[in-house]
């Protein structure tokens, strides 16, 4: 029995040296990784810094890029309530169906239902110039109408002063402008759109060179506005201040100098 108590002494102590051994390591490991929590901590705030000079620089090269080169600014028309016209044309005309035209006129049929616009019809965006504007409410049925009614109609007079030519160079001008701001922001666009004139197998590229059909025309703006809507979220942009068809108006909310997550 007492030669059992030496060996289990024995044992214990070889346990309680290494019990000490482990104990060191221990503290040393945890050193070690309180020195590796401040080295962490000190550098997320460093990228952190970095990242906040980043989006700076980006903020600076986009106001800059939208007031220098793709300047937008919102442009009055002097379009006149067609309600008003039709009272005067038909002086029988009651004051409710006045009403009515002019609230038809401030709505617009989106995804299944009637949305109140206030500024359909009232107003057009303008990009790199007064003279290039699109309709704000994103009603661009003149470009087709005018593509099918030159397909019937030839003439030299409409090859000027016709609303198709300036809903192609805004748009063309849109896409560019996105296509730029995604390699500013770093943000990967869902949407496949080129904005210059390049023949591939499929043809010109999208708003540049040849009349676009009717099919191929919104399925491009659709694209148009999936990537601006894109860009803007990306961003946190006031989802209250979006809607899906006002492409340059989304682009200028995405721009504004007020938003504040702009460059992120």
């Amino acid at each position: 029995d007492t030669e059992g108590l030496l060996r289990i002494k024995e044992e214990n102590q070889k346990h309680y040296r290494r019990a000490q051994r482990h104990q060191e390591k221990k503290e040393k490991i945890q050193r070690h990784n309180r020195k590796l929590g401040d080295l962490v901590e000190k550098k997320s705030y460093e990228l952190k810094t970095q990242y906040e000079h980043l989006a700076n620089l980006r903020r600076a090269h986009i106001l800059e890029l939208t007031s220098v080169i793709f300047p937008m600014e919102e442009v009055k028309t002097s379009m006149r309530d067609p309600a008003d016209v039709s009272s005067e044309s038909d002086n029988a005309m009651t004051s409710s169906t006045v009403s009515k035209l002019a609230e038809a006129r401030r709505t617009t049929y989106l995804s299944g239902r009637w949305v109140c616009d206030d500024h359909n019809g009232d107003t057009s965006i303008s990009i790199t110039g007064p003279w290039i504007i699109l309709p704000n409410n994103g009603d661009y049925s003149a470009y087709y109408s005018w593509v099918e009614e030159k397909k019937t109609t030839q003439g030299p007079d409409m090859e000027h002063n016709n609303p198709a030519h300036t809903i192609s160079a805004a748009l063309c001008y849109a896409t560019q402008l996105v296509n730029t701001l995604s390699l500013i922001l770093d943000v990967n666009l869902p949407k496949k759109l080129c904005n210059r004139q390049v023949k591939t197998q499929q043809g010109n590229h999208e708003f540049c060179g040849e009349n676009l059909s009717r099919h191929r025309f919104t399925r491009a703006v659709k694209k148009l506005n999936a990537n601006i809507l894109h860009l803007c979220f990306s961003q946190h942009v006031n989802l209250d201040l979006l809607h899906p068809l006002h492409t340059l108006r989304n682009l200028m909310y995405l721009v504004s100098p007020d938003t504040e997550n702009l460059g992120r």
